[in-house]
C-alpha cells in the first residue's frame, strides 16, 4: 500500500451507496446484493421498465430462468424468502377486480322483494269474477225479457173487411164510461133480461144480458160526461152460439149507418156460449154531455147474442 491510500476496503471506503457515483464505480464498488442495513430485504432497486408485472417475479440473489430452491419451510428460497407465488391483487392484469360477485338465489339474510306472481294471480280471479257475476246478470236479463215478451193477451184481434174487427181489450180508456149487463143504467126492453148461467162473461158479478134473440128486444144506455163533441168508438162484449150474428145500433135515436157486427171471433161451436166470448166495435158521433145509445134486435137482424160489457173511447180505434 502506498501512503494515503488504504485501499478500497477500509471502513470509510464502505459506502453502501458508492455504486452510484463514478468514482464508486472506478473503485468497483457493487450494488449490495441482501438490502440496506438489514438482512433478507427484499426491496431492490431495479431499472426502469425492467419489472414486469403478472409475470412471476425470481427471488432476490437468484438469476431469471434459474429454478429455485425449495426451502425446509416449504416456499422456494428458503426461510424466510418471499413467496414468488403470491402476487398483489394490483398486480395483476387489469387491476384489483371492482365488482363484487353477486349473491346466489337463495343465499344471504337480505329481505325478498313483493311477490309480484302472487299479485298477478289475485289480479286476474278478480277480473274473471266480474266478468263472470256480468254474465250471469245479462243472461237472466236476457230471460226475464223473453218472458215478458212472451205474454200475450188472451183475447185475439181479427179484422173483417166491411166492418171493424173486434179488439182484445175490455177496458175504459180515460174517464170515459163503461157498464156491465147487471148495472141499473141499463134500460131493457122486448124481453131482455139479465141471466148469469153461462160462464166466462166478464162482468164484475159474472152477469150479462139475454133473451134478445126476437125483435123488438133491446139494451139501452144512457151516458153522461162525454168531453167533447166527434168521434168515438163504442165496444161491446157479447158471446154467440158459433154463428155470426148482427144488430142495430142506434145514437140519439138516430141509427147507425151500419150493423154492429157479432161474429163468432172465439170460433165457438154451434151452441156453446160458453166459448164464444169476444168482443167488437162501431164508431158512432157523440155529442158533448149527455148520450144515449142502444143495441136492439130488429127485423133482419139476428141477434142470437148474450151481452156482458159496453165501454167507450175517444176517437176511432180499434183497441
Amino acid at each position: 500500500m502506498t501512503p494515503g491510500d488504504n485501499g478500497p476496503s477500509t471502513p470509510e471506503d464502505d459506502d453502501p451507496f458508492g455504486y452510484l457515483y463514478a468514482d464508486g464505480q472506478a473503485r468497483g464498488a457493487q450494488p449490495p446484493s441482501g438490502g440496506y442495513g438489514y438482512p433478507n430485504a427484499v426491496s431492490r432497486v431495479r431499472t426502469v421498465g425492467e419489472r414486469q408485472y403478472g409475470q412471476q417475479q425470481p427471488a432476490y440473489g437468484q438469476q431469471p430462468g434459474v429454478p429455485q430452491q425449495q426451502g425446509p419451510q416449504g416456499g422456494p428460497g428458503g426461510y424466510n424468502q418471499p413467496n414468488a407465488y403470491y402476487q398483489a391483487p394490483e398486480t395483476l392484469p387489469g387491476g384489483a377486480p371492482t365488482t363484487r360477485t353477486p349473491m346466489q338465489p337463495g343465499g344471504g339474510t337480505g329481505r325478498r322483494g313483493p311477490n309480484t306472481k302472487g299479485l298477478l294471480i289475485g289480479a286476474v280471479a278478480v277480473v274473471a269474477a266480474v266478468v263472470i257475476g256480468i254474465s250471469i246478470a245479462m243472461i237472466n236479463g236476457n230471460s226475464d225479457n223473453d218472458k215478458a215478451s212472451g205474454q200475450v193477451a188472451p183475447s185475439p184481434t181479427q179484422s173483417q173487411s166491411s166492418e171493424p174487427s173486434p179488439s182484445g181489450s175490455s177496458q175504459a180508456a180515460g174517464e170515459l164510461p163503461k157498464v156491465d149487463g147487471s148495472n141499473k143504467v141499463l134500460q131493457l126492453a122486448g124481453g131482455a133480461a139479465v141471466a148469469s148461467d153461462v160462464t166466462g162473461a166478464r162482468s164484475a158479478d159474472g152477469s150479462y144480458v139475454g133473451n134478445l134473440n126476437q125483435v123488438g128486444s133491446s139494451v139501452t144506455w144512457t151516458v153522461d160526461n162525454i168531453p167533447d163533441d166527434g168521434p168515438y168508438t163504442l165496444f161491446v162484449n157479447y158471446s154467440v152460439p158459433g154463428q155470426d150474428q148482427s144488430m142495430t145500433v142506434t145514437v140519439n135515436g138516430k141509427p147507425f149507418g151500419s150493423k154492429l157486427g157479432l161474429k163468432n171471433y172465439a170460433h165457438a161451436k154451434d151452441g156453446d156460449f160458453t166459448k164464444g166470448w169476444t168482443n167488437s166495435y162501431v164508431w158512432p158521433t157523440l155529442q158533448k154531455g149527455h148520450n144515449t145509445i142502444s143495441v136492439s134486435c130488429q127485423a133482419g137482424d139476428k141477434c142470437n147474442v148474450l151481452i156482458d160489457q159496453m165501454w167507450l173511447k175517444k176517437g176511432q180505434v180499434k183497441g
